[in-house]
């Protein structure tokens, strides 16, 4: 192996221009010793975990996206074909000579982190307990292409309601882990997986915490695992809260509303237009992985495009979301190396059909619409699916990715929602 030294050396020989032939010899050692991070082994005792990638794996990043190789300009003059050149190449340039890692590190290191092992997998969580008395637990369950990234902004104000325009009995004690294949959390190394799985190993998990009456919250593949949690029904769970509703029938009425009707096409749109991303994962997630791991600016602009397409925003993500925030997210991707591991929950959870009905639930859920949601799902259907629905609202701004996107105003409506569920 080589020394610290000459790691660095080579990486400053090729920011000064070099040839890659000339200092190949030198940095691929540093380029092997970058490619993903480790994990420690974990028991099912709960440890303390705190975020410290490498030197050599930043360096290892600024080389690749010094050296990347683009493809020519798109032939359309919007994002119909994917990400623009232009926009491609402000992303590198940004990642590249601006953004900073570390100041992610020092942020998502201020909450207590932990690892712990659930059905032999190591998983990684965040939790925050509130100052307040009589706190509820809530799980927060991220999605593809989010991470616990999504949610560090709805930490304080769920937390402490009272620095953040709440009553302190809205409080709530966090708890944010990373879905199997993602982040922290260990990459499952054999099948089995899906979102029940995950939604039992969260019950495991909320019962290691010592809570025996607790709430759930997902959107996109989080809100697969909070609808599962409402089929599993582990001890202590009373209710459940998604941005994301799947109630929508695999034979829908014959004759719509027009809030169905516009559920239907938006549906049929998303199915039409974007939905290759969905295909390539759900059918070789393996596949695509060699490209994602390899290529920062591959990785990137997967998952770049969906904040494009799925925010709020008049045109731009950067609309919705700053260039950190997204890069936030982006870079725990690729230092975590998580590319196909991510990918896998489509394959693990299509294969047997899959669709956008989980079917009917018992336990008590509710439900916010955000306006620029992949679909807005008809409340006529929730209530079809949900006897117990306790809630229902729909706001007016926020799309997908509802608590990185508007977290003010999802704490709001954790604090509405939930509110009639705190003393039943």
């Amino acid at each position: 192996m080589t020394s610290g030294h000459s790691r660095r050396q080579a990486f400053v020989e090729l920011g000064k221009g070099a040839t890659l032939a000339a200092v190949a010899a030198t940095a691929a050692p540093a380029i092997a010793e970058a490619q993903g991070l480790r994990l420690a082994p974990v028991s099912p005792a709960i440890t303390p975990f705190r975020v410290e990638v490498p030197q050599v794996a930043i360096d290892d990043l600024k080389l690749r996206l010094r050296l990347t190789r683009l493809p020519e300009r798109e032939t359309v003059g919007d994002w119909s074909q994917g990400v623009p050149l232009a926009r491609a190449q402000a992303l590198i340039a940004y990642w590249r000579d601006h953004y900073d890692w570390r100041r992610f590190e020092r942020r998502i290191n201020s909450y207590p982190q932990f690892r712990t092992e659930i059905d032999g997998l190591g998983i990684h969580f965040i939790h925050v307990r509130s100052r307040h008395p009589g706190a509820l637990p809530i799980i927060l369950t991220h999605g593809w292409p989010g991470s616990v990234v999504e949610f560090l902004d709805v930490i304080g104000p769920l937390t402490d309601p009272t620095a953040h325009g709440g009553k302190v009995e809205d409080a709530f004690d966090v708890v944010i882990p990373s879905q199997p294949g993602f982040g922290f959390s260990d990459k499952p190394a054999a099948t089995g997986w899906d979102v029940v799985r995950t939604a039992k190993a969260w019950g495991t998990l909320m019962q290691q915490l010592g809570y025996d009456r607790w709430v759930a919250q997902g959107g996109d593949w989080g809100a697969g695992v909070t609808h599962a949690l409402g089929h599993v029904r582990p001890a202590g769970l009373i209710a459940a809260h998604v941005n994301w509703p799947l109630v929508i029938p695999a034979q829908p009425p014959a004759t719509l509303a027009p809030d169905e009707q516009a559920c239907m096409t938006a549906i049929a749109a998303f199915l039409n237009g974007q939905f290759g991303y969905f295909k390539e994962q759900g059918t070789r997630p393996q596949t695509v992985g060699y490209a994602l791991a390899d290529s920062p600016i591959g990785q990137a602009s997967w998952i770049y495009e969906k904040f494009q397409a799925w925010t709020d925003n008049r045109g731009n993500p950067e609309d919705a979301l700053s260039l950190d925030q997204m890069l936030d997210d982006i870079s725990l991707y690729w230092f975590t190396n998580s590319a196909a591991s991510s990918a896998r929950i489509y394959w693990e959870n299509t294969r047997n059909g899959g669709g956008f009905d989980a079917g009917t639930i018992e336990l008590p859920m509710a439900a916010t619409i955000f306006p620029r949601e992949i679909y807005r799902a008809p409340k006529a259907w929730a209530e079809a699916r949900w006897p117990n629905m306790f809630y229902w609202n729909e706001v007016d701004r926020g799309g997908h990715f509802a608590a990185f996107e508007q977290p003010q105003l999802f704490s709001e409506e954790m604090r509405r929602a939930f509110r009639t569920m705190r003393q039943a």
